[in-house]
């Protein structure tokens, strides 16, 4: 397979911000909103008394006990998606999975945040600062990598950057500063060698991938049905529906091109013309598309990992760029792919 995604193939990751007007994309917002003095209180000052200054709002509490959770589950393969100390849905259903497969609830890391001390290396980057929404402009990129530090060492440590705000409040996020983060598991872990009779129990060709649509997850098993992974993911919409039945993996691309046809996207802006985006953990696809037999679709990682689970996609499987390592590691051309209702 090359590194290029066919100009024909239908991407989830293609709704961002701005070129999608029926979603809503919230993006990976690092500011706290000010709350102000109202009008009515700042008509009753004295003429020459000094003006209160606006009170900034103080973030939500962080949830330990969710974000212990949401390490423990992230450590064991079952993946809540994206870190960020609430028990939201994913958690919740990855949690759900874990405990359905013998799992312990209440087996929560007493180590779940550890001290990363900031490298120049992760400092230096590469960053794309500004990143346009629209696809013609985006096109225009040599590169899409991260947009700031913060983000790069979410997606290292599986958190929003938010969380890494949260956690390190008075952080400047510089080389050489310690900061506090997430204690996930760095390696992926392949599917190991045969175990005892079951000659081909961790054989790829024996794997199973199933996605399903009311759940919004992805469950890959081996050859004996025994869990490798658990991730939240997004699929299909009302236009663009996922396709249920069996299919068939037929290729892994890395850090892929995104060839974008308007054509084929029932929102596309008219303006736009046919682009060929820059491969980058931003790029629409993220950095890993996992080609299918059904023409036109994949399972591929996203530049917006908070979004997984909560939107809906063109007819893709989306997960967040780690999820999607990972999967890469599990599967082969000739991997079964379910979606399921």
């Amino acid at each position: 397979m090359t590194k290029e995604i066919s100009q024909e193939i239908r991407s989830g990751g293609a709704h961002r911000k701005g070129v999608s007007p029926g979603l809503l994309i919230s993006g990976l917002c690092l500011c706290f909103l000010q709350v102000g003095v109202p009008l009515d209180a700042a008509q009753k000052r004295k003429p020459h008394a000094p003006p209160h200054k606006a009170a900034a709002a103080k973030p939500a509490a962080i949830d330990e006990q969710a974000l212990r959770t949401q390490v423990m589950l992230d450590r064991a393969g079952y993946s809540p998606g994206e870190i960020d100390g609430t028990m939201g849905a994913s958690t919740r259903r990855a949690l759900d999975a874990f405990t359905k497969n013998g799992g312990k609830a209440d087996a929560l890391p007493s180590d779940a945040l550890v001290a990363y001390k900031i490298t120049a290396e992760d400092a230096a980057g590469p960053f794309t600062r500004e990143i346009p929404s629209d696809m013609t402009a985006m096109a225009k990129l040599d590169a899409l990598n991260y947009k700031n530090l913060p983000e790069a060492l979410g997606e290292k440590f599986h958190a929003s950057p938010a969380l890494l705000h949260r956690l390190n409040p008075k952080a400047k996020f510089a080389a050489g500063e310690e900061i506090q983060v997430p204690n996930v598991l760095q390696a992926v872990t392949p599917v190991g060698p045969p175990r005892g009779s079951q000659a081909n129990a961790s054989n790829p060709a024996a794997t199973t991938v199933t996605v399903r649509k009311s759940s919004s997850d992805l469950v890959v098993t081996d050859g004996a049905g025994h869990p490798l992974m658990y991730a939240p993911v997004t699929t299909g919409s009302e236009h663009d529906p996922l396709p249920i039945g069996e299919w068939k993996v037929t290729g892994v691309d890395k850090d892929p091109k995104f060839h974008y046809n308007p054509d084929l996207f029932w929102d596309a802006e008219p303006s736009n013309s046919k682009a060929t985006i820059a491969p980058g953990p931003n790029n629409p696809v993220g950095v890993v598309w996992i080609n299918l037999s059904r023409p036109h679709y994949g399972l591929h990682g996203t530049p917006e990992p908070s979004m997984i689970g909560k939107t809906t996609s063109h007819g893709c499987v989306r997960l967040t760029n780690w999820d999607a390592v990972k999967l890469a590691s599990l599967v082969r051309p000739g991997t079964k792919v379910i979606f399921a209702e």
